[in-house]
This record gives structure tokens, sequence and C-alpha cells, in this order.
């Protein structure tokens, strides 16, 4: 191959390596931090953490599930209300908070009453990225990470 051509190959190969590069900074890439269950004192329970999206497209948390309960919605708080929604935003370069007094995922008719040091395994399920299963700590009833 004389040397042109083989420069020819390198440009078009390291402009379609470019290419690739740029196109997976348009998906999203999800984390989860930060995520606990205060001890239920009911046949209900919250669960609370944080989505944190570290690339260039913003995704939606659809549902969640979890053996704890058939029924887990998620939850936004507002005038110290709260209202099932369908979804919740997860913002390119951002993150969705879902904590104590705001937005929450609720578990109703728990089939069983986890205890603190526990974990509870949830599954996040949202628009474009795959299903994401975290284990939330039981902590005690009245925990809250913001005045620890």
């Amino acid at each position: 191959m004389s040397r042109g051509r083989t420069l020819a190959c390198v440009i078009a190969l390291s402009a379609g390596l470019a290419l690739a590069g740029c196109s997976s900074d348009g998906t999203p890439e999800l984390k989860v931090s930060g995520g606990f269950m205060p001890q239920p004192v009911t046949d209900m329970a919250a669960g609370f953490l944080t989505v944190h999206n570290d690339g260039g497209q913003g995704d939606k948390l659809t549902s969640v599930t979890s053996t704890l309960s058939d029924d887990v919605t998620i939850h936004e708080t507002k005038d110290q209300r709260m209202r099932k929604v369908e979804a919740f935003d997860i913002p390119a370069d951002g993150e969705l908070d879902l904590e104590r007094g705001g937005n929450h995922i609720m578990f109703m008719a728990l089939k069983k009453q986890p205890k603190q040091g526990e974990k509870v395994a949830v599954e996040l399920h949202f628009e474009k990225s795959d299903p994401i299963t975290v284990e939330l700590p039981v902590k005690a009833p009245t925990y809250n990470p913001t005045e620890h």
C-alpha cells in the first residue's frame, strides 16, 4: 500500500473513531448513590436516592420494582402534598434527587417489615437506559442524611 493511501486510511479511521466518540456523548450515563429506606412503622415505606447522569442526553425514571411490594410507585411532593407521577426527568449532566420532604419512591402493602441494618433491593427502570438494581440500606425511622 502506498504511503498516501495508508495516510488516507489512518485519517478515515481516525475520523470514524472521533464520530463514534461523539455519538457516545449523546447517551445518558447513569449511576446511583446515597440510597436508603427509613425503617417502616406501618405497611408502607419510602425510598430515597440520587440518580446522577454524566451523559450528554437526559433520561427519565419511569418506574421502580421490588420484591418488598407489588405496589411501588414514584411520587412528587408539591405544596406539602404527595402525588403519584408517571416519570421523573434526569437531565443531561445533572441529577435526580429523591429525598425526604421531596420526590421519593413509595412502597405500599409491604410483604414484610424490613428492619434497620437490612437491605432492600429495588430495580430502577428508565426510558432509555438499562435497568439499575440498587440495595437500599434500612436506616432508623427518623434517619435524615442532611442532619448527619
